[in-house]
């Protein structure tokens, strides 16, 4: 009974909206693990052999997982490591080191990183070691258990493996390999990554220190199941403490995931990117709107945050040039139309800002060391860039460069740019 009369309690909406927010936020933020991965059974068990092999019996072992974004590469990963380290003997012995190329971007930050997680800043210290291979051993010896005899597993994860095969000479990933074939130390060597060409990166004496295991994920959702996953992420629980307005927010979660426009909105989304993530971004957009004023998800909600997430980030840059960068911009544009996309140079959009200036009978009136400074800050965008193999000698107002963006992307800039002047704008759409 008393159960009942708590469920059926009704609290105030900000108290609901308050609460509605907890429970979501937390839900589609803090994706937890599945119990088990669902499509990739094969995978799973494989992975999980091979990972026990180095973690119990000490063999060393290297594998690539390879899949697209959002097929599920960590995830799999941290439910073989969650089921692995379930063992006693694992949890006890087995050592963790994880790197990404996106934060490592070379050997000695590597290097670094590896000696932080592994706890051995002290025993390093100031020692000075001739190559990267002695350092990497060194720190491997002192993982050795008390008896010198054998020393404790370590797991390499190497997030966006791809961007390790950059570096020079790929030193990491060579002696990485190199150890994990010898058996100098029991290692295992994970990489994750996208690229499906990925060994062709490899150089061929990294290539032939690899064991060539590779585990493929396929992205496998269809557009029902994305749909699905909208109604599972946004609706309540039946613990929710208010009955009825769970059953209200329910009731309109349902009425959302059935509107025509709003499938629109999720298929262009799917076809963008069938990664979970992208969807779970647009969520909390939506959610972000609700309040005590508006305690429910609208189609236009949807509509709103879809533009935000598929805006083009490129055109949105446009909006907080200054005028001067934003006519400079203008004037390659018609550059690029007079001379068929040919590169041009400071000289030239130079001449052309002028003739602009001329005709509009324009009260700008700029200096050429502050158009120079306009034209190196687009630059620092990346908004140009210099033609590949121009020479560096050349003198910075003769340095040939391209334009980054498209016709269509700047027209869309202009109408959005706020208080634009009419004469810029017209010069724009001209075809002079």
């Amino acid at each position: 009974m008393s159960k009942r009369k708590v469920k059926d309690a009704h609290l105030p909406v900000g108290e609901c909206i308050t609460k509605l927010q907890e429970i979501l936020r937390e839900r589609i933020c803090c994706q937890k693990l599945p119990v088990k991965p669902e499509g990739v059974e094969a995978q799973h068990k494989h992975l999980l052999e091979l990972l026990r092999r180095t973690a119990v019996h000490g063999e060393s072992n290297s594998v690539l997982i390879v899949g697209p974004r959002g097929a599920g590469k960590t995830m799999l990963l941290k439910c073989v490591l969650r089921e692995l380290l379930e063992e006693k003997e694992v949890q006890k012995n087995l050592l963790q080191v994880h790197l990404n190329g996106l934060l490592q971007t070379d050997d000695r930050i590597a290097l670094k990183e590896i000696t932080r997680q592994l706890h051995l800043e002290n025993v390093v210290g100031d020692r000075v070691f001739g190559s990267f291979a002695e350092n990497l051993v060194f720190l491997l010896e002192a993982l050795k258990k008390g008896d010198r005899s054998s020393s404790r597993p370590v797991l390499f994860v190497l997030d966006e493996f791809d961007l390790f095969a950059h570096h020079k000479n790929q030193t990491l990933l060579y002696n990485l390999f190199d150890v994990s074939q010898s058996a100098q130390a029991p290692i295992s060597v994970v990489g994750v990554t996208c690229r499906l060409d990925v060994l062709e990166l490899l150089e061929k004496r990294v290539k032939s220190r690899f064991s060539h295991r590779q585990i493929h994920l396929q992205s496998g959702a269809t557009f029902p199941q994305y749909q699905q996953r909208v109604g599972a992420q946004l609706s309540l629980p039946d613990d929710f403490p208010d009955l009825k307005f769970a059953q209200d927010w329910n009731a309109s979660v349902k009425a959302l995931s059935e509107d025509k426009s709003v499938e629109e909105i999720l298929r262009r989304h799917f076809n963008n990117s069938k990664d979970f993530r992208s969807l779970h971004v647009l969520l909390m957009l939506c959610l972000s709107r609700v309040s005590v004023a508006k305690p429910a998800i609208k189609p236009a909600d949807l509509q709103e945050a879809s533009r935000l997430c598929l805006g083009d980030a490129t055109a949105n840059m446009l909006h907080g040039l200054s005028i001067l960068e934003l006519c400079l911009i203008i004037a390659m544009k018609h550059l690029s139309t007079i001379y068929d996309g040919e590169p041009f140079n400071l000289q030239m959009v130079h001449n052309e800002f002028k003739k602009f200036l001329k005709r509009s009978h324009s009260m700008y009136n700029f200096e050429q060391p502050v158009i120079m400074k306009a034209f190196e800050h687009l630059q620092q965008l990346e908004l140009i860039r210099p033609v590949d193999g121009a020479a560096s000698k050349t003198q910075r107002e003769y340095q040939l460069m391209r334009l980054m963006l498209d016709h269509s992307q700047i027209t869309e800039a202009l109408q959005k740019y706020p208080q634009c002047p009419i004469d810029v704008k017209q010069w724009a759409t001209s075809v002079f």
